[in-house]
């Protein structure tokens, strides 16, 4: 087995290839040691993730990246998830935020596959402090460098 990584968008603009996207995911997942998964990423619209942060949160509203992580049963992988990004919300916050709509949804899919891996960070401002955040935005920065 080795690193699966799938990359799809359910009718939405991407400023940034699936390829590249598959790259990052994998570089991730390389970074962190893993030698088997599987993980989907899938781009979705706003109003898609707010039924899927509804249905599976309980919170309102559009976010920008939700993650699932689960054992990969029937497979010789050793870990699998799913991570759902909304292009349409990571414009806006890119937007917020002083980046370009290609760095912050490459920042979500780093983002997605530390959640899948476990990784967790505090809500509010504090996650900006946490090691999760800190070691997002070095691989970030680390993959920003390869493009």
């Amino acid at each position: 087995m080795a690193r699966v990584v799938d990359v799809a968008a359910e009718n939405v603009r991407l400023p940034v290839s699936r390829e590249r996207v598959r790259r990052a995911a994998d570089a991730v997942l390389r970074a962190e040691r893993v030698r088997d998964a599987v993980v989907s990423i899938t781009f979705v619209s706003a109003r898609r993730i707010a039924a899927m942060n509804r249905r599976h949160l309980r919170h309102r509203g559009a976010t920008d990246v939700l993650s699932f992580g689960w054992p990969a049963a029937g497979t010789k992988a050793s870990l699998g998830g799913d991570i759902y990004i909304a292009p349409e919300v990571a414009r806006v916050n890119a937007a917020a935020h002083g980046a370009s709509s290609r760095e912050e949804l490459l920042r979500l899919v780093v983002h997605g596959v530390l959640h899948v891996l476990g990784h967790e960070h505090p809500n509010g401002e504090e996650r900006y402090a946490s090691p999760m955040w800190k070691r997002q935005e070095a691989l970030l920065r680390r993959e920003l460098v390869r493009a």
